[in-house]
C-alpha cells in the first residue's frame, strides 16, 4: 500500500505542478513538503483525489472487504461510497529557510518518534536519506532538492 501511496504521489505532483521538497508515509498518515504552483486548495484536490482513487480502487480490484468497509461513508454529493482522507485541511504554510529545515526535519523524524526506527534514514517511505545524501537505488519517491533556491547567507 505505501508503494502504491508513492506512485500515486508522484503522480499527483506531476499532474498539479508541484515540487516535492520532504516526505514521510506512515501507517495512518502521511506528510509532505511540497511547493505551491497554484492554489494550496488545487494542489490538495489533486494529490488527495489521486491517491484516494488509486488506493480504494486497489482495495476493490484486491476484495479487501474489510479495509473498504473503513473507509464507507453515506454517499454524498459526488456519489462516492469511500473516503480514505479527511475534509480538514493541515496545510502549514512555510515562510522562511530555519521554518523550512524544522518541517523537513519533523517529517523526518515521524518514524523514529513513532518507534519504527531508531534512525529516520533507516525507515523505507522517508526522503531522509536523500537529505543525508544517501538514497538508495530504489528510492519510493524522489525529491526536487536540487531545485531549492538558499538564500547565500544562510551556508545552505
Amino acid at each position: 500500500m505505501k508503494e502504491l501511496l508513492a506512485h500515486a504521489i508522484d503522480e499527483a505532483r506531476k499532474s498539479a505542478g508541484f515540487l516535492l521538497f520532504a516526505y514521510v508515509v506512515m501507517w495512518d498518515h502521511m506528510h509532505l513538503l511540497t511547493s505551491r504552483p497554484s492554489t494550496t486548495s488545487d494542489v490538495l484536490r489533486v494529490l488527495k483525489g489521486i491517491t484516494a482513487r488509486r488506493l480504494i480502487d486497489y482495495l476493490k480490484e484486491n476484495s479487501y472487504v474489510s479495509s473498504l468497509a473503513k473507509l464507507q461513508h453515506q454517499e454524498r454529493d459526488h456519489n462516492y461510497r469511500y473516503a480514505l482522507w479527511q475534509t480538514e485541511k493541515n496545510v502549514l504554510p512555510v515562510f522562511s529557510e530555519g521554518m523550512f529545515i524544522e518541517k523537513v526535519n519533523y517529517i523526518h523524524q515521524n518514524p523514529v518518534r513513532a518507534g519504527l526506527s531508531e534512525r529516520a534514514e533507516g525507515y523505507r517511505w522517508t526522503s531522509a536519506r536523500i537529505w543525508k545524501g544517501r538514497p538508495f537505488e530504489n528510492e519510493p519517491l524522489l525529491m526536487d532538492n536540487d531545485l531549492i533556491h538558499w538564500r547565500r547567507s544562510s551556508g545552505h
